[in-house]
């Protein structure tokens, strides 16, 4: 992509969370909050949770309403909002992994640019991989014997968020039997629920809602997590799961070093856009700097607030939301791909997975 420095000079618009000009009120107006998925997935259970804790905070109480356009894996809705949305801080968007991979990878479907928007909140997530005790393993560690084994996993796409473990299983030189065609990562637990697959990965509300009861049960190990980004952009262990190590101590574990070359970057690039800063809110960059400070004021009241706080680990999970110039920051990570890591990975995916693009 071109043009890092604009995602990244936001923080110099945004600032510190100052007092909010008068002039912005948003009484007797409404908020529409485009998200480009259907009704009842994660992003538009996130987004149904933030809205009307935003709206208490923005500048005359509007209501924040959610507009759902799916389509083309996000895209639809996210090239409506960069065409038709006004700067006038009554349309923002909500992204999502699924809106930054085909970005990342110059899917023909994308006409949005990141570059003509303003984020004011980018919120994280995990993910947690596991596997059928049938496989006979119990821990991180004993992943090596799976090399050679029949492993099965329950694919969206191999572009789609399923990139993030696919690449990691290449990584670790396991190989992996992809079985496409599922319709979200829900039917993909279902499948290793029926057997028809053995090993799965969980984003970490569905984990701790759906998996960690089969763990109980016996029914699933967990094995390892992607982990989190600290403020240096070095893989920590995921505070909600602080027994699993993170991928890069799993990669330790089996190959005796760090993990570096291309395809580490490339893994590390989508881990980002798809867990670290996996979701977003972002206004029409052209949107006058008081009003995006009045959002970025309402965006980090909301998060320090109790109600905030004692609802948000059951949706969202026990991770620190970015606000503001942490916001901007985080989305600068996510979307810094060269033209050769971009390169390496389209070819990867259409050899490996005979994507097309």
């Amino acid at each position: 992509m071109k043009g890092i420095a604009v995602i990244a000079a936001i923080s110099l618009t945004l600032g510190t969370a100052a007092s909010v000009q008068a002039s912005v009120d948003f009484a007797d107006e409404r908020v529409e909050w485009v998200v480009p998925f259907k009704e009842g997935g994660g992003s538009d259970t996130w987004a149904r949770f933030f809205a009307p804790l935003i709206s208490e905070n923005l500048p005359g109480q509007p209501p924040v309403v959610v507009k759902n356009i799916p389509g083309g894996g996000s895209t639809k809705g996210a090239n409506y909002f960069d065409r038709r949305a006004e700067a006038t801080g009554l349309e923002v968007l909500g992204t999502s992994g699924s809106t930054q991979f085909p970005f990342l990878l110059g899917d023909r479907r994308v006409n949005y640019d990141y570059e003509n928007w303003t984020p004011v909140l980018a919120s994280p997530t995990g993910g947690v991989f596991y596997v059928s005790p049938e496989l006979g393993i119990n821990s991180a560690k004993d992943l090596v014997k799976l090399r050679g084994e029949s492993i099965k996993y329950a694919s969206q796409g191999a572009t789609s968020l399923d990139l993030v473990p696919l690449l990691a299983l290449e990584i670790l030189d396991i190989d992996v039997h992809a079985i496409f065609g599922m319709k979200g990562r829900g039917a993909g637990r279902l499948a290793f629920e029926r057997g028809e697959v053995n090993v799965d990965y969980q984003t970490t509300s569905a984990y701790l809602q759906k998996v960690a009861p089969l763990v109980e049960e016996g029914k699933a190990v967990p094995i390892m997590s992607w982990g989190v980004l600290d403020e240096d952009g070095n893989l920590q262990r995921d505070p909600t799961f602080p027994d699993l190590p993170h991928f890069a101590e799993v990669y330790e574990m089996i190959h005796g070093t760090k993990p570096e070359g291309t395809a580490f970057k490339v893994w590390k690039a989508f881990f980002v856009a798809g867990f670290a800063a996996q979701k977003g809110i972002f206004l029409p960059r052209d949107t006058d700097p008081e009003v995006i400070e009045a959002w970025a004021k309402a965006v980090e009241d909301t998060v320090a607030s109790e109600k905030f706080k004692s609802r948000a680990e059951a949706v969202l999970g026990n991770y620190p939301q970015a606000v503001q110039a942490k916001a901007a920051k985080a989305f600068q990570v996510a979307l810094d791909m060269d033209d050769s890591e971009r390169e390496w990975v389209r070819d990867w995916l259409s050899t490996r997975y005979h994507v097309r693009f």
